[in-house]
């Protein structure tokens, strides 16, 4: 599984921006990944934006009123010489040829064409490339809806709708009046596998209608079969349930986690890969940063627990009650 932030392409454009020619006059991003690429080599590079369709309309450059940029003499879109035709990335180059079709036919300037990631052999198939990536590959802004994510497992909780509150968390009214109003956060576009979650199974009800509300499509839905919260903090099994269902889905190779704690913890248990939300972060089984990850996390909770537990035994002691008949 190889994955790429938004931060890891932001690098990477910095680290090789020589490699686009100085007399490029405009970005023009296919839509729509393609512009978050175009939008930052032309927000780095201080060049005029504009998205496939405009350009093919020929309109209006537009520009803020903060600062200028280099060619500010251009005006419509065809007035510049030389474009650079940006995607995020190729595979077979099919739909960059489509994109180049439909240029020529209307512009008579130079085009050329860039992909920030390539699959190997073909990177040929663009003028200039950033980094060649093999299959399989996901990027941040296309993980939640890429056909990769139909075999996976996902969490609810701060993947497809916020967290609870503390106060909130009080698994009674306030926790189903949160259940049935949860404010959405991110959904898939396909369907998914598996939804796995450390809430409890009493409150599926709950549950399963905002996720028919949401317009959520999945295929199970597994709860933690426990009777209270307290008993599930008391057991601490949030990430070995996980864990132990993404293991038994033989098809599932990704995980989608909220927290980065339990996203660690479910790699390691599970031997398979897992994309973090809470840090934009892929955890896979064997690779040295994953590994550096791992024991940092781990001392940091560990550090946390010990520092807890220290205030509780203080607390405690503090507050035992005074035996007034000893005197």
């Amino acid at each position: 599984m190889n994955y790429r932030s938004i931060s890891d392409l932001s690098d990477l454009v910095n680290k090789q921006a020589g490699k686009i020619p100085p007399d490029v006059e405009l970005i023009v991003g296919i839509p729509r990944s393609g512009m978050l690429v175009a939008s930052i080599i032309a927000l780095k590079l201080n060049l005029p934006l504009i998205d496939l369709q405009s350009f093919l309309r020929n309109e209006a450059l537009k520009r803020g009123s903060t600062r200028t940029y280099k060619f500010g003499h251009l005006q419509q879109a065809w007035d510049a010489t030389r474009i650079l035709l940006v995607d995020d990335s190729i595979a077979t180059g099919a739909a960059m040829q489509e994109a180049v079709s439909k240029v020529v036919d209307v512009y008579q300037g130079a085009v050329l064409t860039f992909a920030a990631f390539a699959t190997p052999g073909n990177s040929h198939r663009v003028d200039v490339h950033l980094e060649e990536l093999e299959q399989p590959r996901v990027f941040e802004w296309n993980i939640m809806h890429h056909h990769f994510i139909e075999n996976a497992c996902l969490d609810i909780d701060g993947v497809l709708c916020e967290d609870p509150t503390p106060e909130q968390n009080d698994d009674g009214p306030l926790y189903v009046n949160f259940l049935n109003t949860a404010k959405p956060l991110f959904i898939p576009s396909v369907k998914v596998a598996n939804l796995v979650t450390s809430r409890l199974e009493k409150y599926r009800p709950q549950t399963e209608a905002w996720l028919s509300a949401n317009n959520v499509q999945y295929g199970q839905l597994h709860m933690l079969d426990l009777p209270t919260a307290e008993e599930r903090r008391r057991l601490n099994i949030h990430h070995a349930f996980k864990a132990g269902v993404y293991k038994r889905m033989h098809a599932s190779m990704l995980f989608v986690e909220s927290e980065q704690h339990q996203a660690v913890e479910i790699m390691v248990q599970s031997n398979k890969p897992v994309y973090c939300i809470e840090n934009n972060r892929m955890y896979v089984p064997g690779r040295s940063f994953a590994t550096l990850q791992i024991k940092a996390v781990r001392k940091a909770r560990n550090f946390k627990q010990r520092l807890a537990n220290k205030v509780r035994r203080l607390l405690t002691r503090f507050t035992r009650p005074v035996d007034t008949n000893s005197a």
